[in-house]
């Protein structure tokens, strides 16, 4: 029995609204969250990518870090070029430990006098404690209890979000700003998890049943569950934490390495900047990669991967049918010398070892705002 079925279950703003339309609701993260709706995971997957689907994000961790050195303090934790965001920019970084391994990755925000954070639900309580006990000297952290966070993904997201909230459609990608929703005060970042342009929607917890229902009564937009949400972030070649980044990988096997600045890379500064300078310099001695299996069946986390040989050389850490592909997909780790694209591997699925390959992320090509 799992820590989800033993505890009871925290809710969302949006619970209700989710049993209205027939969600069927899972644990996950501590939270009782909508894994799907009545069209069922595929039919979602397939709307988010031809029209906009609306997902209830909420259980992730929201927060103001402000202060005057907020920006330098954070920088103590992270690799990421805080210093070099600029009102209303974005920056996708990750919290650190001391062997270099990703404790959890984060979006960061420029809100003009504080900086606002989303964490992943599952961690955001260690999160939160990290922060504060490593730099609550330096800076205050506002954790935002009760707000709703929906995300609006799909190539209609902004015709909608346009017609609700007019400046949303001149919103460039990874850029935020305060958009008055259905007379809601709502923080709106040009920002998402689905390879898809879209929005994410930080609504005061209030307000969040009615700007949820505006949105879903526009024509093109239909809810959709965690199974859609999961599906379409691994076609996208998109790392889950807790699957494919944790506490083990640094962002050099992670292949996230672009997340990481030339002054960030040479000054460091954050946990772990030893482990990643020598990756960064000498090549780490994993990587994390896309791969494609021939046939039909799907290779699940913990799948072992062999090589030509039957030598062990890695593990897939997501894998799943991807419903834009036709087929089955993953990712996972496999040694560095085998991480070129069109390598041929195994995978050892049910005893049997069944052919792949190496292929370049994403499965799916994105499809964000470009201006």
């Amino acid at each position: 029995m799992t820590d989800d079925q033993t505890t009871e279950l925290k809710t969302t703003p949006l619970d209700a609204l989710h049993r209205r339309l027939g969600a069927k609701m899972v644990p996950f993260a501590g939270y009782d969250m909508p894994v799907q709706y009545e069209t069922g995971i595929i039919a979602e997957h397939n709307h988010t990518r031809d029209q906009a689907s609306l997902f209830d994000v909420s259980h992730m961790g929201q927060a103001h870090l402000s202060g005057d050195d907020a920006v330098a303090a954070l920088e103590t934790l992270v690799p990421g070029d805080i210093q070099a965001l600029t009102e209303g920019k974005i920056r996708y970084t990750a919290l650190t430990n001391s062997a270099g391994g990703i404790m959890d990755d984060l979006m960061v925000t420029h809100g003009g006098d504080h900086l606002f954070l989303v964490v992943n639900a599952g961690n955001k309580d260690a999160d939160f404690a990290h922060i504060r006990d490593h730099i609550g000297d330096r800076t205050e952290l506002n954790i935002l209890e009760g707000r709703a966070l929906v995300a609006l993904q799909g190539p209609k997201a902004a015709e909608v979000l346009s017609r609700l909230a007019p400046d949303a459609g001149s919103m460039s990608f990874m850029t935020a700003e305060t958009l008055n929703i259905g007379g809601a005060d709502c923080f709106v970042t040009r920002s998402g998890y689905s390879g898809e342009d879209g929005y994410e929607i930080s609504i005061p917890g209030e307000a969040a049943e009615d700007v949820t229902t505006s949105l879903l009564d526009e024509d093109e937009v239909l809810p959709a569950g965690l199974g859609a949400r999961d599906s379409l972030r691994l076609e996208a070649g998109l790392c889950l934490h807790g699957n494919d980044i944790d506490a083990t990988t640094t962002p050099i096997e992670a292949s996230l390495i672009w997340t990481i600045s030339k002054r960030r890379r040479a000054e460091g500064g954050f946990p772990g900047a030893a482990v990643i300078q020598d990756q960064i310099a000498n090549g780490a001695p994993r990587k994390l990669v896309g791969i494609l299996p021939e046939g039909r069946a799907p290779a699940r986390a913990h799948t072992e991967i062999t090589d030509a040989d039957g030598a062990s050389v890695g593990e897939i850490t997501s894998g799943g049918f991807g419903p834009s592909v036709g087929g089955p997909v993953a990712m996972g780790y496999v040694r560095t010398d085998l991480a070129k694209a069109d390598t041929p591997l195994n995978l050892i699925v049910r005893g049997k070892a069944l052919p792949a390959k190496v292929i370049k992320l994403p499965f799916v090509p994105h499809s964000y705002y470009s201006g």
